[in-house]
């Protein structure tokens, strides 16, 4: 359980720093209307990425029962990924002008609506999620309960970060120039296609090829020999 806890936490910081429109609306929010406006309209994203993540989960929950049996479902989840990895590095379309970044006066009830809606309409999240429960999945057996702690801690460590990122909402937003925030979007592209590609070999390789247990364990052998 532990370990399933340390993998998350990077996980919930890399989802973080996800650029995007909803990136963006978070600090102009918290710079321009203070620390709770900010947190009220991150919770707003936080409780779209909820009903994206049960949507993902049960709507793969077939896909997981299966996947010790047919490897190559692994291809489908690496491809997913890789489509998103593609999108993200070659949408050349500056961050900033996906959406107004401008928050009406609405109060708070219509900050968390506007957190809600802007991560909601982006179909792109709930890709990202089916693709990463197809990975994380199988890695935690498919226990019902070892995926609601790996994925209520990647979310606390998503929260955790977004409060650092609202506190520090001002500097920010001065230092993400146009080329850093390419710079950043490619380098998270890369690794999402590094993954894709990782987890599409793994469908199309035998299931004994990729053990890496049993790599170690055969190295170990052949030492005492």
């Amino acid at each position: 359980m532990f370990e399933d806890i340390q993998a998350a936490i990077p996980l919930g910081f890399f989802l973080s720093f996800m650029i995007g429109p909803v990136f963006f609306v978070l600090l102009e929010t918290s710079a321009t209307k203070g620390f709770r406006a900010g947190l009220v309209f991150d919770a707003g994203v936080i409780i779209a990425d909820i009903l994206f993540l049960t949507i993902a989960y049960f709507s793969s929950f077939q896909l997981l029962e299966n996947l010790s049996n047919q490897p190559g479902l692994y291809v489908f989840g690496g491809v997913i990924l890789l489509i998103y990895a593609i999108t993200i590095l070659f949408n050349k379309a500056p961050a900033q002008d996906k959406t107004d970044v401008h928050t009406s006066k609405t109060g708070y009830l219509g900050l968390f609506i506007k957190g809600f809606l802007l991560n909601f309409i982006n179909i792109g999240v709930l890709v990202f999620w089916l693709g990463v429960i197809i990975i994380v999945g199988p890695s935690l057996d498919n226990d019902p309960n070892r995926i609601m702690v790996f994925f209520s801690t990647m979310l606390l460590a998503y929260l955790i970060t977004d409060i650092f990122k609202i506190l520090l909402a001002k500097q920010l937003k001065r230092k993400l120039t146009p080329k850093r925030i390419r710079l950043v979007k490619k380098g998270l592209g890369v690794i999402l296609a590094i993954c894709g590609i990782v987890l599409i070999i793994k469908g199309f390789l035998p299931k004994d090829k990729f053990n890496i247990e049993k790599g170690i364990e055969l190295i170990q052998e052949a030492e005492g020999q």
